[in-house]
C-alpha cells in the first residue's frame, strides 16, 4: 500500500485529473468526499458480498427495513448492498456508467440512502455526466485499495484511523478551497485524544468493570471524529465496554459525511441528528455520561436568537443562567454541555463529565455582572469547572489563537471538589512536517502523556505548568469610585431664574431664593426649609432640590457637597473602578492602594459588584531575563567595532 500522503494525493488527485475545467474550485470537496465514501463502504464489504446477496435474494419482496435487520441479525453489517455491481464493474463499460451509477446508489440500505441523499450524490452524478468525465472518476475511485488490509498495512494504525486521517486531509483540501474554514467543521484527532484522555481519567476503574455501558454525545458533531475517538478509546480500555454514540450537526455536508463515518464503524447513524443545538435541541430531556464538543469559535448566534432568549425565560433552563453578547455563542454551547451532562448518583461516582474547546474569550470576556460575567459564575460557583487546559497556538486548521479545554464535570473526585486546575501546555508540542493551513503543531503522545500526568498529579504537579485555584481566586469585587462636587452658593439673577423655572415654585419663593446670598451650599437644605416655614410656603424635596442644582457653582475649596438627601454629590465624569480581589477587604484594600494616593475618592457598598475571570495568561507570566547594562554596552560596542570594519573596507 502507498503511504499516508500518496493516498491522500490518490484520492485529492480527482481534481486535477478530472475536476478540472468542469467543476469550481471551491466545490471539488463536495465530489471527491461522496466518492470516497462509496469507495471506502464497497471495500469494507467485499469479503461479504457474495454471501450478503445469496441472503438478499432469498428474502424476495421482503420489506426493507425486515430485510436490514435479517441482514444485521446474519452476516452483523450496519450497512449493505443488494446489486452485485462495484465501481470496477460499472467503469468496465463506458456506455451505461450514469444508469449503472443510480443502481448501484439506491442497492444500499435505507440509511445508506439517506446519506447519498444528503451529499446530493444524484445531483453530483449528473454534473460529472454533462462534463463528459464520469467514467473517468469512477474508473479512478475503482483504482483506489481503501480495504482494512490495504489501509492497516501501511502503519500501526488501525484502517479506522486511517480512514479518520485521510478524511481530515480532505475536510482540510475541500475547505480550503472553498474559502470556508475546516476548523469549523474537523477538530484534529490529537487534540480530541487529549480530550478523551482527561475525561477518562477518573472512570478508569468503573471503565474496567465486567459489562459497562457509557453514553457520548456531541452537540456540534461535525464529521463525528470526536464521538468514533471516545469510543475507540474506551474499547481499548475495555473491549467489552457498550458504548452509545449521540450526536447533531447543522451543516448538512458534514452531517452526510459523520452519519456514514458511523455506519462505517459499527455504529447506529441515526444517533447523528440535522438541525441547530441552539435553537432546537434534538436531545431535548436526555443527559449523557461524556459531552464533547468544538463550537465555532467567534460565530454568533443571531439565528438563534429567538428561540435562545425565549428559552433563557425559564428558570433552571440551558440558558437561564445569562447571554453572551449575540456576536459569540461559544458560551451557550458551554451552558448546553453542562445541561447534558448526567447529574450525580447519590453514593456513587457517577456523574457526568465534558470536555469543549474554546477561544479565550469566555475566560474574561464581559463587564462585571454583564451576561457572559453571569455564566462563567455560575461554572464557578456551581463548582463545574474541573480543569481548563491551555493549548498551543497552531493547533487547528483555521485559527494560530490561543485555544482552551475545558473540562466539565457534574460529580468531581472528593480531591478536586471546589477547586479548579489549571494547566498551562502551551509549550507542550510537535512540529508537523508539513503544515495544514494554520496548524502547525500536533500533540504526539509524549505530550498527551505529559499533560495527562499533570492533570493526574492535581495538587503535586509542577507547579510551573499547573495550579489549583479556589472559586474566590477566580471572582471580584468591581467598586465604582468617584470624587464628590464641592459647591458654592451662587446668587445672581441668572441662577434666580432657573430656580424658578420649577413647577412648585411660587412667586414668594424668589425672595427666599435671593435671601441664601452666603450661605453655605451644603447648609441650604435647613436654611430653605426654615425661611419657607416662617413665610408659610411650601418646600418639597423636588423643590428644594431644583433650587440647590441651579445655584450650585463648583469651587475646588469648597467642602465636598452634600445634597438635600444628605448624599455625597459625586461627579459621575471622574468615575474610575478599583477592581479588588474577592479574597481580600474591599475596606482594607482602599485603606492601603487607594487613599493614600487619591483621598477624595469615595465608594458606596451597594454599587459593588462581584465579577469573574479565569486569567490564564497572568497566572502563568514568566517574565524574559533582560541583558544588563554592561551586556548591552558590550553587544553595542561591538557592532560599532564591526562597522567601523566595513566602513574601512569601503574606503580602501
Amino acid at each position: 500500500m502507498a503511504t499516508s500522503s500518496a493516498l491522500y494525493q490518490a484520492v485529492w488527485g480527482t481534481a486535477d485529473t478530472f475536476l478540472r475545467g468542469v467543476v469550481s474550485r471551491q466545490d471539488y470537496g463536495d465530489f471527491i468526499l461522496p466518492f470516497t465514501v462509496l469507495r471506502r463502504m464497497e471495500c469494507a464489504l467485499e469479503s461479504t458480498k457474495e454471501d450478503v446477496l445469496q441472503t438478499v435474494t432469498g428474502l424476495g419482496d421482503m420489506p426493507q427495513h425486515m430485510r436490514d435487520a435479517m441482514v444485521y441479525a446474519k452476516h452483523g453489517l450496519p450497512f449493505y448492498s443488494s446489486s452485485p455491481l462495484s465501481l470496477k464493474a460499472i467503469a468496465a463499460s463506458d456506455d451505461s456508467v450514469m444508469e449503472g451509477m443510480l443502481t448501484y446508489l439506491s442497492s444500499f440500505n435505507a440509511t445508506v440512502r439517506e446519506v447519498w441523499a444528503a451529499f446530493k450524490f444524484e445531483d453530483l452524478l449528473q454534473t460529472l455526466q454533462g462534463g463528459n468525465i464520469l467514467w473517468g472518476v469512477v474508473k479512478h475511485f475503482a483504482g483506489i485499495d481503501l480495504s482494512d488490509e490495504a489501509l492497516a498495512s501501511e502503519s500501526n494504525k488501525s484502517a479506522e484511523n486511517v480512514m479518520g486521517d485521510l478524511f481530515e486531509d480532505l475536510m482540510f483540501r475541500s475547505f480550503s478551497e472553498n474559502g470556508q474554514v475546516a476548523g469549523e467543521y474537523y477538530t484534529p484527532r490529537e487534540v480530541i485524544r487529549l480530550m478523551v484522555d482527561v475525561l477518562l481519567n477518573s472512570d478508569d476503574d468503573g471503565l474496567q468493570g465486567k459489562n459497562p455501558a457509557r453514553t457520548v454525545y456531541d452537540p456540534a458533531a461535525g464529521t463525528g471524529g470526536m464521538l468514533l475517538v471516545a469510543k475507540n478509546a474506551m474499547k481499548e480500555l475495555n473491549p467489552n465496554i457498550e458504548v452509545g454514540l449521540f450526536g447533531q450537526e447543522s451543516m448538512q455536508k458534514t452531517y452526510a459525511l459523520g452519519r456514514s463515518d458511523l455506519i462505517m464503524a459499527g455504529a447506529d447513524p441515526e444517533a447523528l441528528k440535522l438541525g441547530d443545538t441552539l435553537a432546537d435541541d434534538k436531545y431535548a430531556g436526555e443527559h449523557f455520561d461524556y459531552v464533547l464538543s468544538n463550537p465555532p469559535y467567534g460565530t454568533d448566534w443571531k439565528k438563534s436568537k429567538e428561540a435562545v432568549t425565549e428559552e433563557s425565560k425559564t428558570e433552571g433552563s440551558r440558558f437561564s443562567h445569562g447571554l453572551p453578547p449575540v456576536s459569540d455563542g461559544q458560551m451557550l454551547f458551554l451552558c448546553h454541555v453542562v445541561d447534558k451532562l448526567k447529574d450525580p448518583v447519590k453514593g456513587t461516582a457517577k456523574g457526568g463529565r465534558g470536555g469543549v474547546v474554546t477561544n479565550g474569550s469566555p475566560l474574561f470576556t464581559g463587564s462585571a455582572g454583564s451576561g457572559a460575567d453571569q455564566i462563567r459564575g455560575w461554572l464557578i460557583e456551581e463548582d463545574f469547572i474541573d480543569a481548563i487546559i491551555a493549548l498551543p497556538t497552531d493547533m487547528f486548521y483555521n485559527t494560530g489563537i490561543a485555544t482552551y479545554i475545558w473540562i466539565v464535570d457534574k460529580n468531581k473526585e472528593p480531591k478536586r471538589r471546589g477547586k479548579i486546575q489549571l494547566i498551562d501546555a502551551t509549550a507542550q508540542w510537535s512540529p508537523m512536517r508539513k503544515s495544514m493551513g494554520n496548524k502547525r503543531r500536533y500533540f504526539s503522545e509524549r505530550d498527551r502523556s505529559f499533560i495527562g500526568k499533570l492533570y493526574d498529579a492535581f495538587e503535586d504537579a509542577d507547579p510551573e505548568f499547573s495550579k489549583v485555584v479556589t472559586p474566590k481566586e477566580l471572582s471580584f469585587f468591581d467598586v465604582p469610585m468617584y470624587r464628590v462636587k464641592r459647591y458654592v452658593t451662587s446668587i445672581t439673577d441668572e441662577t434666580v431664574a432657573q430656580a424658578m423655572t420649577h413647577k412648585q415654585a411660587l412667586s414668594g419663593h424668589e425672595s427666599i431664593i435671593r435671601s441664601c446670598e452666603g450661605v453655605a451650599w451644603n447648609d441650604l437644605p435647613k436654611y430653605l426649609k426654615k425661611e419657607a416655614k416662617e413665610a408659610g410656603l411650601k418646600m418639597g424635596a423636588p423643590l428644594l432640590g431644583h433650587i440647590m442644582q441651579s445655584v450650585a457653582v463648583e469651587d475646588e475649596n469648597a467642602p465636598e457637597a452634600i445634597d438635600h438627601k444628605g448624599k455625597p454629590v459625586i461627579d459621575t465624569a471622574s468615575k474610575i473602578v478599583e477592581r479588588v480581589p474577592r479574597t481580600e477587604d474591599i475596606t482594607e484594600h482602599m485603606e492601603r492602594e487607594v487613599y493614600p494616593f487619591a483621598p477624595d475618592l469615595t465608594w458606596n457598598e451597594d454599587d459593588v459588584k462581584i465579577g469573574y475571570e479565569i486569567p490564564m495568561t497572568r497566572m502563568f507570566y514568566r517574565p524574559e531575563e533582560t541583558e544588563t547594562l554592561e551586556e548591552l554596552d558590550k553587544a553595542l560596542a561591538e557592532k560599532l567595532e564591526r562597522i567601523q570594519e566595513l566602513l574601512a573596507e569601503v574606503r580602501k
